[in-house]
């Protein structure tokens, strides 16, 4: 068996099996495009997402994600959800307890708060294009007319708020950083347009602060024709913190 679908509340979820298992786990937690169904998800239906799966299961790594309530923006319902993932795969497969996480987009806004809570089972943190801030994401989005007004249409169903009352909701929480942590974290930076460019400069600030702290977090970024060496890039990572089961 490959891979297999099963349902947590009212999510589906997917776990893809390695042929030769390492006896380490892999938590993906995808960004706004992410969904999973009783049959398929994207990451197993998008060509580069799929090439990713298939090149960490040849390196023996169970991986396993949720639909988490399709566009979370980082909610409370999805981190518990995320959470109670983690324990039924731990639970129910034969996996070390420390796992690695690889989170796209606003999915890093869900693994920096499990890097928090759960940072003793958490091995190692890969994060694709993160959005590192919800608060700093809104801000930036409010010169784009049309995109902010779907993003605060999103963000405005996965908190449970009013439109009108979203931009306190988000000001008023408690946002953690990555430099709140020491687990070993890899930002790949993807430069394929006018907004990861414009990302890439607050990372190489953000950068500078890290590096002055000695913290674990580490930034590449990654040209569009490159994509492909992204795989081998993840899986060199996350051995690095293998020697220590």
């Amino acid at each position: 068996m490959e891979n297999r679908n099963f349902q947590l509340d009212t999510e589906w979820n997917m776990i893809h099996y390695p042929h030769r298992p390492n006896g380490f786990g892999i938590l993906i937690i995808g960004d706004e495009r992410n969904f999973v169904t009783d049959t398929n998800s994207f990451w197993n239906q998008n060509e580069g997402k799929r090439n990713l799966i298939e090149s960490l299961r040849d390196n023996g790594y169970t991986i396993f994600y949720s639909n988490l309530y399709g566009k979370n923006w980082g909610s409370e319902k999805a981190l518990q959800l995320a959470r109670r993932l983690y324990e039924h795969i731990i639970r129910t497969e034969i996996l070390n307890q420390r796992i690695h996480i690889i989170a796209e987009g606003m999915g890093a806004l869900t693994a920096i708060r499990l890097m928090m809570e759960m940072k003793d089972n958490i091995r190692s943190v890969v994060l694709l294009n993160p959005i590192l801030s919800l608060k700093e994401h809104l801000e930036r989005e409010k010169e784009h007319k049309f995109f902010i007004k779907k993003l605060t249409n999103e963000i405005s169903i996965a908190f449970n708020t009013n439109k009108h009352e979203l931009f306190d909701l988000v000001k008023e929480k408690k946002e953690y950083q990555l430099e709140e942590t020491d687990i070993p974290t890899k930002i790949i930076q993807i430069l394929h347009n006018g907004r990861s460019y414009y990302q890439s400069h607050g990372l190489k600030k953000a950068s500078v602060i890290w590096e002055e702290k000695n913290l674990p977090i580490f930034v590449s970024y990654v040209l569009p024709e490159k994509r492909s060496a992204i795989p081998k890039q993840i899986a060199s990572f996350f051995k690095k913190y293998e020697k220590t089961l």
